[in-house]
């Protein structure tokens, strides 16, 4: 079930349209983004805008910018992002859901171990009663999936496939599936991840270029390399190891 409907640039607000981040080629075009879909994935090269836009909605949303929820929120500092000039639509409008974002996800967790020792450990029970910390980098994402994604929300995620192996990432897929079927949550994503991107049903966003543009799975270039590796990886390293 989606509850984010769509996404509004309002481009009026913003006085430096020639300073970062308003400046990124795909951003600079954006008036709108159809996000009326249970399973939203922002694929592209590295700067293309795609984590800039997930953490603007996710600060509108009033998740913590280092990963968490609403209840998980600290005085972070963090270079300018969308969050002025963006509204968002809802139907219904839910307050629950989770921010996570690969590169922080250890700072979050030692923030969690943290509040731990001040509260005897409970902070730890819905992300499976333990730290994070104590486990390996891809147990502890599917102990944050399996447990603290079990509510009915939205959950923004910034290439979550970082810590996780080829069979996690298809663990995490059922994961979602499970959630999306009961109607409890919605997904947005940015990944690199062709495994993931391969969600059935899930609509693609590509930042790279002038516009941020829809495309079909078969289109995107993580499944047209990975293909052509596969079918011929040693004709590929003839072709990438040539002088």
């Amino acid at each position: 079930m989606s509850f984010l409907k769509k996404i509004t640039v309002h481009w009026e607000r913003v006085a430096g349209k020639d300073t970062y981040p308003f400046n990124i080629p795909a951003l600079k075009s954006l008036q709108e983004l159809d996000t009326n879909y249970n399973v939203v994935f922002f694929i592209g090269e590295n700067g293309t805008g795609k984590s800039t836009l997930l953490e603007a909605v996710a600060a509108k949303c009033g998740f913590g910018l280092l990963g968490g929820g609403k209840n998980f929120v600290f005085n972070e500092e963090s270079s300018p992002t969308f969050e002025e000039i963006l509204s968002l639509a809802w139907l219904p409008k839910v307050t629950s859901g989770f921010f996570l974002r690969a590169e922080t996800f250890y700072d979050f967790a030692c923030r969690l171990d943290q509040m731990a020792r001040e509260d005897g450990g409970v902070v730890y029970a819905p992300y499976g009663g333990s730290s994070l910390n104590e486990q390996s980098h891809g147990e502890a994402f599917l102990a944050l999936f399996n447990n603290r994604f079990n509510r009915q929300g939205l959950y923004i995620l910034d290439e979550p496939e970082a810590a996780l192996s080829p069979q996690r990432q298809f663990a995490f897929l059922r994961i979602i599936n499970q959630l999306e079927q009961k109607g409890k949550a919605q997904f947005i994503m940015a990944t690199h991840s062709p495994i993931i991107m391969a969600y059935p049903g899930a609509v693609i966003y590509s930042f790279d270029g002038a516009r941020v543009s829809r495309i079909n799975y078969e289109e995107t270039e993580h499944y047209q390399l990975t293909k052509a590796f596969l079918n011929d990886r040693e004709r590929f390293f003839m072709h990438l190891f040539a002088d």
